[in-house]
């Protein structure tokens, strides 16, 4: 079975096809047009995904070496992400998959990243062999969720304000490091010392070893960026530049203690074995270094995507379809959903 995916959530235009074997194709296009502005603008990321979509999507074929006349199943993201933007993938995948009269399958794109580790380059999906508990960590969203092998779950904790990826990208604009800033802070840190200055970790708790963690779930960390706001207006231009390596490494460090403290300690009281990280933010090598470093203290298997599949891409919609279908999960009314802005996990029961 081939099937499309299609992704169009934020300033990716992404396409993939994924087979019996595996992953056969998966093209990101990622937007440039942002960065004069400090942050995605949805009119020009709509018109980028309206011009690129025919192309990328001929492209995913090419590479797959399959037609269009080929495809059993189309797929594509109904939501959360800007509204201009998912209509744009969403109505394209159901045009194509009316005209060749295939099933269509809408994805939740959160969904999509919490069952992104199991992506496979060799089998059509893998399915999660265990309850674990997933850490969905974006720039629109940061949650806490205890999932179940048959891909039910319960979202247990969420950002109050700001997601991570957001405190990654705002605190690097005011240390004027560009957009997205988040990477560029990731390789900055791996130069500094993350003792050079402690920024608060807000809703934490001592007691994250407990199975009674005496802290709650939910994230916070618009804290983080005003303390670093007025820590950075109490020093010269000279003394930043001159450490901006350690102030990157020390704000990474405020932000990834929070994420595994919060994760490592959901796994122990909900008495599951197993860890997921995912989300464009899974792509920090010191997330990525913290959490693995947390599990073996701790006896907890650890699922985490590989880099390709960490960001927002297709391959992942695809997967995620290909997961929903094999548990029945699909709607005969699938042409008819609509478009969303926000995630809810209420909309799981609409696919």
């Amino acid at each position: 079975m081939n099937i499309l995916g299609i992704e169009t959530s934020c300033d990716e235009t992404s396409a993939a096809i994924l087979g019996d074997g595996g992953v056969r194709s998966n093209v990101v296009s990622s937007q440039h047009c942002h960065g004069d502005f400090g942050g995605v603008v949805p009119e020009l990321a709509s018109r980028e995904h309206e011009r690129l979509i025919v192309s990328i999507v001929d492209t995913a074929l090419k590479d797959a070496n399959i037609t269009k006349n080929e495809l059993d199943v189309i797929a594509a993201t109904a939501g959360p992400g800007l509204i201009g933007a998912v209509m744009v993938g969403l109505c394209f995948a159901e045009g194509l998959a009316w005209a060749l009269g295939k099933p269509f399958v809408p994805v939740n794109h959160v969904e999509a990243h919490i069952f992104s580790p199991f992506i496979s380059d060799t089998a059509s999906s893998r399915s999660p062999e265990r309850d674990f508990v997933s850490l969905t960590v974006s720039g629109g969203h940061t949650l806490l969720s205890v999932v179940h092998q048959d891909l039910s779950y319960e979202v247990i904790g969420r950002t109050i304000d700001d997601a991570a990826g957001e405190a990654f990208d705002k605190t690097g604009k005011m240390l004027g490091l560009g957009y997205p800033a988040g990477p560029v802070i990731d390789r900055l840190a791996s130069q500094g010392d993350p003792a050079f200055h402690r920024f608060p970790r807000a809703l934490t708790s001592s007691s994250q070893t407990s199975r009674s963690y005496r802290g709650n779930f939910d994230f916070s960390f618009s804290g983080l960026k005003t303390s670093v706001l007025t820590w950075i207006g109490q020093h010269d231009h000279a003394f930043i530049e001159r450490h901006l390596a350690d102030i990157a490494a020390a704000v990474q460090d405020a932000i990834v203690s929070v994420l595994v403290e919060k994760t490592v300690a959901a796994a122990l009281q909900h008495r599951v074995g197993a860890v997921s990280v995912a989300g464009g933010v899974s792509a920090n090598s010191g997330l990525r270094a913290a959490m693995a470093d947390a599990c073996r203290r701790h006896g907890l298997e650890l699922f985490i995507p590989a880099m390709a599949y960490s960001t927002d891409n297709a391959a992942m919609i695809a997967t995620m379809a290909s997961l929903m279908l094999s548990r029945g999960r699909v709607g005969e009314n699938a042409y008819n959903v609509a478009p969303f802005a926000r995630f809810s996990p209420a909309r799981r029961s609409q696919h």
